[in-house]
């Protein structure tokens, strides 16, 4: 639907016209799950020193391409393309090949206290087995995040980022990753965008 030439909503015509950052277009294509782990990174990251290359704001995503980029990374409907050809699998080169270089880039740049938090799903071999493999103990992710499916987690970020509350962390490597579907959140507590 983006990546039609007929769209005329504001993001297509913005594309049509050039670039958008990419976090504005996952947002668009994946819905609550990405607004939520997008307002998220926002709120709590806390970027890297200046000078490591690294995003401003300290948020990156995963594409199926080109590795980890920032959100704050523009791309065409080219690249869009380029990313909807592939699928995001271990196996596939062409998706593991950029994500191994861009973690160990990163993992170079930055400083013994930085955490590197997940926000992705923590039960998906398709990236959690690599970034394991390039980061080891410090690949961190919400506890909170067990048993919940992608929009749980989604709202789940959003209220935390509307108290203001960073969730609780801990290790990937070790940790209890599939685990019984945790109470609802509850309604009265829905954020709306």
């Amino acid at each position: 639907m983006v990546l039609s030439a007929r769209a005329r909503f504001d993001l297509a015509v913005r594309l049509q016209q050039g670039q958008v950052a990419i976090g504005e277009v996952f947002a668009f294509i994946s819905g609550l799950y990405f607004k939520g782990k997008l307002a998220y990174a926002r709120e709590f990251a806390k970027p890297p020193e200046p000078g490591t290359g690294l995003a401003a704001s300290g948020a990156l995503v995963i594409t199926p391409t080109a590795g980890l980029r920032a959100v704050e990374t523009p791309v065409t409907n080219d690249a869009l393309r380029k990313f909807a050809a592939v699928d995001i699998a271990v196996g596939d080169p062409r998706y593991r090949t950029p994500l191994v270089a861009s973690a160990r880039a990163i993992r170079e740049e930055i400083t013994g206290e930085c955490e590197v938090v997940l926000l992705g799903s923590i039960a998906s071999a398709k990236y959690v087995e690599i970034l394991l493999e390039i980061f080891g103990e410090r690949l961190l992710f919400p506890i909170d995040f067990v048993g919940r499916g992608d929009m749980s987690r989604g709202g789940l970020l959003l209220r935390s980022v509307r108290s203001g509350e960073e969730l609780p962390y801990v290790p990937v490597q070790g940790a209890v990753r599939h685990g019984p579907r945790p109470p609802k959140l509850d309604p009265r507590t829905r954020v709306r965008f």
